[in-house]
């Protein structure tokens, strides 16, 4: 089972060596048949540079330019639109995911089937390191919020670190979300849409270099309209959008 990494990077010039390098040699540690995805969405800096030099040294790296519209969600649907594998990961580009990680959720797929592999940095097992204490109270109360509204346990649907087979993928689409909000997209589409998921604890890390690309302020309508989004589905699609099973064929006896 070939594993796609999805990567969206927008002026990561001095987070991106490390992050690739340090997932590519994971990966390669584990055997895992793969390719590194990375968007680089239209970046200012020398991120594209950067990227073009690594493909020397990195033979799975697969370099796209999106050169607009630009945003997070854009740049990671440029990539779900092009990548080549049996499944696909989010991945960040700031080395905040940890790629061991990642090499649990593509072992718990294989193992179990899943249509879906679903991160939790807040379950027994999971860690987060450095995390802003404004920015983490904001985070359990939309958590919180969405749990309610959608009537789940999963506990950590904003994290966009996270495993879709293939098939799954496409059985999320059209995408909506041009920005952060796909983060929340994507994993309420599969659980109302009938796809099967595995939780995994996960850590996470705050970047070293640069600055976070999201802005709380700018997102919160954007989330409450995708969040919106998905309850209307959930509440009067009436199963338009379910995930299609295939019955067995049965054996008539002549």
């Amino acid at each position: 089972m070939k594993l796609s990494v999805v990567i969206p990077a927008y002026n990561e010039e001095e987070s991106i060596t490390q992050t690739l390098e340090t997932l590519y040699q994971t990966l390669v540690k584990h055997g895992i048949d793969h390719e590194i995805c990375v968007t680089n969405d239209n970046s200012k800096d020398n991120t594209l540079a950067v990227l073009q030099n690594l493909q020397q040294q990195i033979p799975t790296l697969v370099v796209f330019t999106n050169l607009g519209p630009n945003g997070f969600g854009y740049a990671v649907r440029y990539g779900l639109e092009r990548f080549s594998g049996d499944c696909v990961a989010v991945f960040m580009a700031d080395m905040s995911d940890d790629p061991e990680d990642l090499v649990k959720y593509y072992h718990k797929m294989r193992e179990t089937g899943t249509d879906a592999v679903f991160g939790s940095r807040w379950q027994k097992g999971g860690k987060v390191i450095d995390y802003p204490g404004v920015k983490k109270v904001i985070n359990r109360v939309a958590n919180f919020i969405i749990r309610i509204m959608m009537g789940i346990r999963y506990d950590d649907t904003t994290n966009a670190f996270k495993l879709y087979r293939r098939e799954t993928m496409e059985g999320l689409k059209p995408f909506l979300s041009p920005h952060f909000n796909l983060t929340v997209e994507l994993p309420l589409k599969a659980i109302v849409r009938g796809y099967n998921y595995e939780v995994v604890p996960n850590s996470w890390t705050n970047r070293k270099y640069g600055e976070s690309k999201l802005k709380i302020k700018e997102m919160g309508s954007r989330y409450f309209f995708i969040l919106l989004y998905c309850w209307i589905e959930k509440t009067f699609s009436r199963g338009d959008y379910k995930k299609k099973t295939v019955k067995p064929a049965v054996e008539v006896s002549r």
